[in-house]
């Protein structure tokens, strides 16, 4: 068994026991946190992802709210509103359910591609605009956002900026025979009772994570990984940001597994969920990114220039 940092190994896992045979799942979404990312989750309905958001929150004590969208919801709805009040003859800002710590967004891809911008600033900024005025949200902030696939009925397809958004994306997937069968074996409806931590010791950790040491070599592969994505016909190029996001995700993958500094081995386990949204749409995206790493030496310096 890999050894885990000592304050996520009882997290970790006991999330492991509630999504049963996903520890790959469960241990990029805790580094996707770590990293101060947020999270897209492709999958078909009953997989995990509602449950994975849940426990993410429980254990580690943030506010949870889950917007489910809809084609007719509004921005307003997911930001908040301005209601005029008489007693005071002004206009008083009623925040909106992202003003919490953990937003489950589901089913991102059926609201109309207006309503998905009105998380964009949020996003990124971590404060959300109306009115003329902007409000700061919740610290620490992580959206996880679900969408459903291309081919169903009634769904909008995610801009590359909003793509661009997400630090990783994820599919939970069926779980094996034996797992299956632990889960039907398993007393239903009962409340996992989950090791938990404070947000105070979650920022600490995420404070952590930033100060993980990154050799230049390391740094050296990263780039290449990039820059390959630049010249491969057919594929989106990974931009700065992605770059920027890649080595965040992967400290908190090495951190993760309680690692001193940050290795090859960290950049390949998390590359694959950080560029495949970015690299291209649907199958083709993963199989860009498996390419990539093909083709990419870890261990050979960057030519001179680059």
């Amino acid at each position: 068994m890999e050894s885990l940092h000592p304050e996520l190994q009882a997290i970790s896992y006991q999330l492991e026991q509630q999504l049963l045979g996903k520890p790959q799942v469960v241990r990029l979404a805790l580094s996707c946190l770590l990293a101060k990312g947020h999270l897209l989750i492709e999958d078909l309905p009953g997989a995990g992802k509602t449950s994975l958001a849940k426990w993410l929150a429980s254990s580690f004590g943030l506010s949870f709210q889950r917007i489910q969208f809809t084609s007719d919801l509004l921005p307003a709805d997911i930001i908040g509103v301005s209601v005029f009040e008489p007693s005071t003859q002004q206009f008083s800002f009623h925040p909106g359910p992202i003003f919490h710590h953990l937003v489950l967004a589901d089913e991102l891809n059926r609201a109309s591609p207006r309503t998905q911008s009105a998380l964009l600033e949020a996003m990124e900024e971590q404060q959300v605009s109306t009115d003329g005025n902007s409000y700061p949200l919740a610290s620490p902030f992580f959206v996880i956002a679900t969408q459903n696939p291309r081919e169903q009925l009634g769904t909008f397809d995610l801009p590359e900026s909003q793509l661009d958004r997400f630090a990783m994306r994820l599919s939970i997937g069926y779980p094996d025979l034996g797992s299956e069968m632990a889960m039907l074996k398993r007393e239903q409806n009962a409340t996992p009772a989950l090791s938990s931590l404070t947000i105070e010791q979650l920022l600490a950790l995420q404070h952590e994570v930033q100060r993980l040491h990154c050799s230049d070599a390391l740094l050296d592969y990263l780039l290449r990984l990039i820059h390959f994505s630049r010249q491969l016909e057919g594929a989106h190029p990974l931009s700065p940001r992605c770059s920027l996001t890649l080595l965040a995700c992967a400290k908190a993958w090495a951190f993760v597994h309680h690692k001193k500094h940050v290795s090859p081995d960290d950049l390949q386990a998390v590359f694959t969920a950080v560029s495949a949204h970015r690299l291209g749409r649907g199958d083709s995206g993963e199989a860009y990114a498996k390419h990539i790493l093909a083709e990419v030496d870890p261990y050979r310096d960057l030519p001179s220039g680059e």
